[in-house]
């Protein structure tokens, strides 16, 4: 994540130039000029006709729809729900996303960015939802679910204190850790067909080392034809879920009225904090990729409100918390268009393809192995992508390594020995036999004893300014 300065929260931009106050008298031809400045629109503001848009947006559905499927049917399996209620699922997730992606390219009532984004479930809270659901029922996931939401919404004014406890050694440690127990919760997936399971990860493996662009995000949805095509040769029925409906509408509350249980809501909560710090980061890469200044005090606690209220829809219908994400970045580089409308229809896609049953029916066919397969994968780069993070942080320091050693140790224990935890008590259990929370709390914990204390007399130079230090 970049360096960043993180002033007093406050709007400012384009509207402080509409309230400047009468000038000295204008020259001839001083209102023509005028008028072309008032008229031209920035890249990110452009409006695409038609014929352009329609392709563009479904560009950016087909880069992204490979997580939301696989976030449902991870947690269809996991939860053993029917082919009718995995299809809802899908239809909610897919929904979701759409909302989320309009949310945030649209921006309503400094809810959203404004800026090209997509939304999708967060990879690294699915594990989470599903430790909670499978301990404590999937009530509990879904309440657990709104209190995170909830919190974030009311965390936000003092976002920048927040924001700093989360550097990349807190946040590359946690992602690693979260990494490693998704592939421990996916692997019961593939044991009804490792052969399926091996096709699809080696499919998606060469797409990911060997396509460029678009072509390499859609290695996932290859990987998963691929292996849905072996399990079709080899014998495996395909069977779509049964109904005739052509308009699915998302159930709320598909588990019964959410449980509120803070202790077993605590992992969520703690995850939603750390994704301030993400979310900062996606808001000015995001920022920088269309060529707009980047304004994190104003722009990222838009972008977590969205977050936030997707995440509310969330825990209503079902799903693990959403988070926006720059999965699309790399397409607005790529095509070099810059426009939040593109975004925004692929918004309209998703909830269109969320509402049309026939096809969430026909994609709950897919045998879990192939799911699973690529689920594997897709959570193998979410490990590597933790240790991308952590060479951000000088570990060459002492106290840095052994803040990392301490977090890994906290987050891999309950993962490689967990009857380690059986004599403590619940709380404890809860606490700490979840890898992924044990591993963000030592972290922060630590990072904060840990950093250097700088005389109050001195101000930090420049280079460093935002930046907390392990």
């Amino acid at each position: 994540m970049p360096d960043i300065d993180l002033p007093a929260d406050a709007d400012a931009g384009a509207d402080a130039a509409s309230a400047s106050g009468p000038g000295p008298a204008r020259k001839p031809g001083a209102r023509q000029k005028d008028t072309h400045q008032k008229t031209a629109r920035h890249p990110v503001d452009e409006r695409l006709p038609w014929h352009r848009l329609v392709p563009l947006s479904a560009q950016h559905v087909l880069a992204m729809i490979a997580a939301p499927v696989a976030t449902a049917f991870l947690i269809s399996t996991t939860l053993r729900l029917s082919a009718g209620r995995t299809a809802a699922l899908l239809s909610a997730t897919l929904v979701l996303c759409g909302a989320g992606a309009l949310l945030q390219s649209f921006g309503v009532l400094r809810i959203g960015a404004r800026l090209p984004f997509v939304m999708l479930p967060g990879g690294a809270a699915v594990a989470i939802f599903l430790d909670v659901a499978v301990r404590y029922g999937a009530a509990t996931a879904s309440g657990s679910v709104l209190l995170a939401a909830v919190l974030l919404l009311l965390v936000l004014p003092v976002y920048g204190r927040i924001v700093r406890f989360f550097p990349p050694l807190v946040m590359g440690a946690t992602v690693l850790v979260i990494g490693v127990n998704m592939v421990r919760v996916t692997v019961p997936m593939i044991t009804e067909g490792v052969g399926t399971a091996l096709v699809t990860l080696a499919v998606t493996a060469l797409g990911f080392l060997l396509l460029r662009g678009v072509g390499r995000q859609m290695s996932v949805l290859l990987g998963m034809a691929a292996g849905t095509l072996v399990a079709v040769l080899t014998g495996t029925p395909f069977r779509p879920a049964p109904g005739d409906a052509i308009v699915a509408l998302p159930h709320p509350f598909p588990y019964g009225l959410p449980r509120f249980d803070l202790l077993a809501a605590l992992p969520l909560m703690v995850f939603a904090l750390a994704s301030l710090a993400e979310a900062t980061g996606q808001t000015v890469l995001n920022s920088e990729a269309v060529g707009r200044p980047p304004h994190p005090a104003r722009d990222v606690p838009r972008t977590v409100r969205a977050d936030a209220v997707a995440s509310l829809g969330a825990g209503v219908l079902g799903t693990s918390i959403m988070v926006t994400s720059a999965e699309n970045i790399g397409i607005v580089q790529l095509t070099g268009v810059r426009s939040r409308f593109v975004t925004a229809g692929a918004g309209v896609l998703l909830i269109l393809a969320g509402l049309f049953a026939p096809l969430t029916r026909v994609l709950t066919a897919l045998p879990p192995p192939v799911v699973g397969g690529a689920a594997l994968i897709v959570y193998a780069v979410i490990a590597a992508m933790g240790v991308d993070m952590l060479r951000r942080a000088d570990l060459s320091q002492g106290r840095a390594s052994t803040v990392l050693a301490l977090t890994l140790l906290a987050g891999l224990l309950p993962v490689l020995a967990p009857q380690v935890y059986e004599p403590l008590p619940v709380w404890a259990r809860t606490l700490f036999g979840n890898g992924v929370p044990a591993a963000t709390l030592t972290a922060v914990v630590l990072c904060a004893l840990t950093a250097p204390r700088r005389p109050s007399s001195r101000r930090p130079p420049p280079s460093t300014a935002g930046r907390s230090t392990a």
